[in-house]
């Protein structure tokens, strides 16, 4: 099938009427009064028939008090680019985010977002050209590669049906080579994204869980099954793609169900076309266990063993954390002697501990990444 090239900017949106839906309800739509003819808001309206929006002059918005079914459609007047926020104490590949929106539709139990934000809506920023101008401006000034993600406030693909912001993006990179786009997501909304002319610079990445932690714990997200199967589609289409065990939880049958996991996606997909594997325990700051524990009271991942880590967020104590990465890596080094694995977030010594290797200092790691990107 062929790849379908896209053109510049907002204009990629104009011929896409037919959106496909999202699972995520939504019952309030709130747009800035500024941005009503706005090509992307006139698409997501257009998807969303049934809502009456209400128009509000940015200043008069009062986020914090919007609630999880809310849509709110805004400039973003600050920046997009923003390095990942790592801590000193643990090994980081700095990263670069670009902040497309802010809150998650999935609603995991453990997401930070509940605590870090000052907003339950879901907000999406429609100033498509601001923030492919700031992008070509930062990557023209960057002479060395650059990584860059859309997951860090919202999820990459949960509301690109609605938003089409990934085929900009997508169609954006196609046209760099010392910038490379990761688009990591819990969804498996690949439709409008499957045939375009991405030439290798992008690389579809999905968290991965046991099925019963999906049901459990990740709200809305796509089950296991469909985001394995939207990976090999993508991986099909000359995608690279990624896969990132973050966070891992411990709990009785782990083992069995996170060895599971490995071998269904090593059965269904080309390693191939793998560029990296991630993996990260799960840790929070203290503020997340009383909002997990108000808003999911079935939910028990707070009440393992945890200790204050270097970066004072609550972590399963080392030898824990060695042993559940160790042992991952024996089961997808099994199907995959040279497979590519990093931790996130985590010190030299655990890393050696419990993958082998470690690299010198983050630039280090940084330059492994890179050189991950460039295998076509």
């Amino acid at each position: 099938m062929p790849l379908r090239k896209m053109t510049h900017g907002s204009s990629c949106l104009q011929n896409r009427s037919n959106c496909s839906q999202i699972r995520y309800p939504i019952n309030r739509l709130i747009i800035e009064e500024g941005i009503r003819n706005d090509p992307v808001v006139i698409k997501i309206l257009k998807a969303l028939p049934g809502l009456s929006p209400e128009y509000i002059k940015n200043e008069e918005i009062d986020f914090s008090c919007l609630n999880h079914d809310t849509l709110a459609l805004c400039r973003n007047k600050g920046r997009f680019l923003k390095p990942c926020p790592g801590t000193k104490e643990y090994l980081c590949c700095l990263y670069q985010f670009l902040n497309i929106g802010l809150n998650c539709p999935i609603d995991c139990t453990y997401c930070i977002l509940q605590v870090y934000l000052n907003t339950n809506a879901l907000v999406v920023y429609v100033n498509y050209d601001d923030l492919l101008s700031e992008l070509g401006s930062e990557i023209m000034k960057n002479p060395s590669i650059i990584r860059i993600g859309t997951g860090e406030l919202t999820d990459s693909l949960a509301l690109d049906p609605l938003t089409g912001i990934s085929l900009v993006l997508i169609d954006f990179f196609s046209r760099q080579r010392q910038a490379y786009l990761e688009l990591k997501t819990k969804s498996d909304h690949i439709g409008d994204i499957i045939d375009l002319d991405h030439q290798g610079q992008t690389i579809m990445s999905w968290s991965l869980n046991p099925q019963n932690v999906i049901c459990n714990e990740e709200g809305l997200a796509a089950s296991l099954n469909d985001r394995i199967k939207a990976a090999r589609r993508c991986q099909e289409r000359g995608y690279k793609t990624g896969f990132h065990f973050d966070p891992i939880l411990l709990y009785k049958e782990w083992e069995a169900d996170y060895e599971s996991v490995i071998e269904t996606l090593f059965r269904n997909v080309d390693f191939r076309f793998i560029t990296w594997i991630s993996m990260g325990c799960f840790r929070f700051i203290p503020e997340l266990k009383p909002v997990i524990q108000k808003r999911f009271p079935k939910s028990l991942i707070v009440y393992e063993e945890f200790i204050p880590g270097l970066d004072k967020k609550m972590r399963y104590p080392q030898p824990v954390r060695i042993n559940i990465y160790s042992k991952m890596a024996l089961w997808i080094r099994k199907r995959w002697p040279d497979a590519f694995i990093y931790l996130c977030m985590e010190s030299p010594e655990v890393w050696k501990a419990s993958i082998g290797y470690a690299p010198d200092d983050n630039l280090t790691l940084k330059s492994w990444l890179d050189e991950r990107c460039r295998i076509r």
